[in-house]
């Protein structure tokens, strides 16, 4: 690389320090204290896919210098229409703006190559900025909310608990519990795909569609099971008088342990279907012969 290429590169990083390492520890800080709004506090799976593309774009800088320099010009326009996101100063549109941006650096750098060699990292930061996604979403989670609280209703009900579902609403010993939008599993679900994506990418799964296919089949559910039985357990706790419990595994350091249990256990599931399931379905030839 020529020292040109070689400042111009240095000075690219620093602008983006200048301008967005303060956005970057606004979102770090409101998902590790909870001081960001509901909403995107979604997108709490920042804090590991963040540092995982970061490293992911590190790895490739070798393969990033031997790319041929091409400025294409889609590029620019995307580059200035971050800028003009960012000059709003609206959270949302900032917040946009720096993915935005850093698609129209690799094509303006490196052109449509470079944007190839980055997806997964820029993916990975995209899927990560908070946006009001998860407000436009809600509406549409009453199936879910309903699913939810029939399962913890059943639940509690085979544990001998006497307990009366209506809709969104558990009646446990005279206590209400409604299963909210927040709570009816979308923000681990959401989680527990992005996990996931980064699983598929980093063992290389997915080469086989089955296998791919499987695991985010199986993780949909695996989360879906998991909010079931921690809602269960929130009605139980209210429903007993046990507050403690209750307010540690609803809005204490229980409910990211518990999220973080459930995590670690999609890598146990990813072993399982790698060392089980076969790549891809084939059939011998004596099945295909009989089938003529």
């Amino acid at each position: 690389m020529s020292r040109r290429h070689l400042v111009l590169n240095w000075a690219i990083v620093a602008l983006l320090a200048l301008l967005y390492a303060p956005l970057l520890l606004h979102w770090v800080d409101g998902w590790l204290h909870k001081t960001i709004s509901i909403q995107h506090e979604y997108f709490s799976h920042g804090l590991i896919g963040l540092p995982f593309a970061a490293y992911l774009s590190w790895t490739q800088r070798d393969r990033w210098v031997q790319l041929p320099n091409y400025c294409h010009p889609v590029g620019l326009g995307l580059i200035g229409l971050a800028a003009l996101m960012y000059a709003t100063r609206l959270t949302d549109w900032m917040n946009l703006s720096l993915p935005l941006l850093l698609v129209g650096l690799c094509l303006g750098l490196k052109s449509t190559a470079g944007l190839r060699l980055q997806a997964m990292p820029l993916l990975l930061l995209a899927l990560a900025t908070p946006t009001q996604l998860p407000y436009l979403i809600e509406p549409y989670m009453l199936p879910l909310q309903r699913l939810i609280a029939a399962g913890a209703g059943f639940l509690l009900t085979q544990l001998g608990i006497q307990v009366v579902v209506d809709q969104v609403y558990l009646y446990v010993n005279g206590q209400t519990v409604e299963v909210a939008p927040h709570c009816a599993g979308l923000k681990l679900l959401l989680t527990s795909l992005y996990v996931a994506l980064m699983l598929i990418y980093w063992t290389g799964l997915q080469r086989s569609r089955l296998q791919t296919g499987l695991f985010l089949s199986m993780v949909v559910l695996v989360s879906l099971a998991a909010n079931m039985i921690r809602n269960t357990l929130l009605s139980y706790f209210h429903g007993t008088g046990q507050a403690a419990a209750f307010d540690w595994l609803h809005e204490g350091w229980g409910g990211d342990l518990y999220a973080a249990l459930m995590l670690l256990s999609l890598m146990g599931l990813l072993v399982g279907i790698r060392r089980w399931v076969p790549p891809a379905l084939t059939l011998t030839a004596q099945s295909r012969a009989s089938s003529v």
